[in-house]
């Protein structure tokens, strides 16, 4: 069990925690045409969500109405992909994320 001081201090680290994501060209529209912004998260799926909050427009870009990463997006940490389940992949401290489409056909 955490004392009332380590609790604070796990939010506060988390408040100032500092996660890059970078906004893709065909993106950067909806988010007033912003090529990045910091958010805070332990999660990829929270920094996201921190985006969005930001950025409304994005949501539908980026989320399916289930909560799930768009079709046809892929997510990167740091230049490594964070698929599968890339919204509960963990982050920490000065991680970039990278918002890219994939390009399907043949």
């Amino acid at each position: 069990m955490y004392s009332i001081q380590a609790i604070n201090v796990i939010i506060r680290f988390r408040r100032y925690m500092s996660i890059e994501v970078n906004i893709p060209p065909f993106l950067q529209p909806l988010a007033d045409d912003v090529k990045r912004v910091d958010v805070s998260g332990s999660t990829v799926g929270e920094c996201l969500e921190a985006m969005v909050k930001r950025y409304p427009r994005l949501k539908k870009r980026v989320f399916t109405t289930g909560g799930k990463i768009s079709r046809g997006l892929n997510i990167y940490i740091n230049g490594e992909s964070a698929y599968p389940d890339a919204l509960a992949r963990p982050v920490k401290d000065g991680d970039k994320i990278h918002i890219a489409y994939l390009i399907f056909g043949g």
